[in-house]
C-alpha cells in the first residue's frame, strides 16, 4: 500500500523538517502515558511505539520550546490510545459500549481548567486513565495559552469525543456513509483539529477571533483537516481492509458508493481527491499570503508542516505496516 500511495500521491510541496528533540520527547512521551496508565508493559506498550507518535509530532512542529512539542506529542499519544482502543480493542464496536467513557471524558471537559500541576480531580479518576491523561492535557494547554487556548482545545477534543459515537454506531448497524458525510465527520474522527491547536501553541502564535473567523482561514483549515486524513486513509487502507475491514477509510467509503464497490479504481478515486485538494489547497494558501497579513502566517505554518508531517511520518512509521 506505501508503494501505491507513494506513486499515486502527489508529495506536498513544503519542506521536510523535524525538531531536534524528537527522540528525548518521544522517551518522555512514552514514560507520560505509562505514568497515567494509558498503557502498560507488553502488547500496546509495543503498539504505541510503532504509532512513533513523537516522529508525526516532531515534524509537525519542527522547532519551538520542548515543552510544546511534548504536549503536542503527548496528545497525539492519547488520541493512538483512544483510537485503537475503538478501533482495535472493540471499545468503538457499539455505542452502548463506547457511550459511558465518552460521557466520563465529556465530565472532565466540562470540568476542565486549574493549575497544571494540580492533581488529578476526582472526575478524571472516576473516569480512568483515559480521562487523568485528558485532564492533565487540558491543564498544560491552559497553563501554556490561557482561556482561549483551553476553551478551543476542549470544544474540538469534545467535537473528536463525538464523533467516535457516530463511528461506533455506524459499526453496530453494518452502516457506511455517505461520501459528503463522511468527509465532514473524518475531519473530527481523525482529531486533527485540536493537534493544529496545540501545534499553533506550541509555537506561541494562536490566531485571534478576528483572524480565526476569516472565510479564506476557515477554508484553508478544512482543506488542511482533509488533506491531512486523506493522506492517512490511503496509507492505512492496506492494513484496516486486510485487518479489519472497516468502513470508516476514505477508500473503503468510495468503493461502496459504486456499483461494482472496485478497489483499485477506489483507491485511485482517493488518491486523485488529494491530489486535488493539495491543487486547492496551494491557491488558497498563495491568496492568503498575498494579503501579507502576518498575523495569518502561524496558522499557515502549522498546517502546512502538518500536510507535510502526515506524508513523511506515513512512510516511515510502522503503525500501518
Amino acid at each position: 500500500m506505501r508503494t501505491f500511495a507513494v506513486s499515486a500521491l502527489r508529495e506536498p510541496p513544503f519542506p521536510a523538517r523535524q525538531h531536534d528533540a524528537t527522540a528525548r520527547v518521544a522517551r518522555e512521551s512514552t514514560e507520560w502515558a505509562l505514568g497515567h496508565g494509558l498503557i502498560a508493559n507488553g502488547h500496546r506498550l509495543h503498539r504505541l511505539r510503532r504509532a512513533d507518535a513523537a516522529g508525526l509530532a516532531g515534524r509537525a512542529c519542527p522547532e519551538g520550546p520542548v515543552e510544546g512539542l511534548r504536549l503536542l506529542t503527548d496528545l497525539v499519544s492519547w488520541l493512538f490510545v483512544m483510537d485503537d482502543a475503538c478501533d482495535e480493542d472493540g471499545l468503538g464496536d457499539s455505542p452502548t459500549r463506547l457511550a459511558p467513557t465518552v460521557a466520563a471524558l465529556l465530565d472532565v471537559l466540562d470540568g476542565h481548567g486549574g493549575r497544571a500541576d494540580a492533581p488529578a480531580t476526582e472526575t478524571e479518576t472516576v473516569a480512568g486513565p483515559l480521562g487523568e491523561a485528558l485532564g492533565d492535557l487540558c491543564r498544560r494547554a491552559h497553563a501554556a495559552g490561557g482561556p482561549v487556548a483551553l476553551l478551543r482545545f476542549v470544544g474540538e477534543v469534545r467535537e473528536y469525543l463525538l464523533a467516535l459515537l457516530w463511528e461506533a454506531a455506524n459499526r453496530e448497524h453494518g452502516r457506511a456513509p455517505g461520501l459528503a458525510e463522511y468527509v465532514q465527520m473524518r475531519r473530527h474522527t481523525g482529531g486533527v483539529h485540536p493537534s493544529f491547536t496545540l501545534t499553533e501553541l506550541a509555537a506561541g502564535a494562536l490566531p485571534d477571533a478576528t483572524h480565526r473567523a476569516e472565510p479564506s482561514l476557515v477554508a484553508l483549515d478544512l482543506l488542511a483537516a482533509d488533506l491531512v486524513c486523506w493522506c492517512n486513509d490511503v496509507f492505512s487502507y492496506g492494513k484496516e481492509h486486510l485487518a479489519q475491514p472497516d468502513v470508516h477509510n476514505l477508500v473503503a467509503v468510495i468503493a461502496a458508493g459504486r456499483a461494482t464497490g472496485d478497489e483499485s479504481s477506489a483507491l485511485r478515486a482517493a488518491a486523485d481527491r488529494f491530489n486535488e485538494g493539495l491543487s486547492a489547497y496551494l491557491t488558497t494558501e498563495a491568496a492568503l499570503l498575498a494579503t501579507g497579513d502576518d498575523g495569518l502566517r502561524p496558522a499557515l505554518t502549522a498546517r502546512r508542516n502538518w500536510i507535510r508531517a502526515t506524508y513523511d511520518w506515513s512512510l516511515e512509521a510502522a503503525r500501518y505496516a
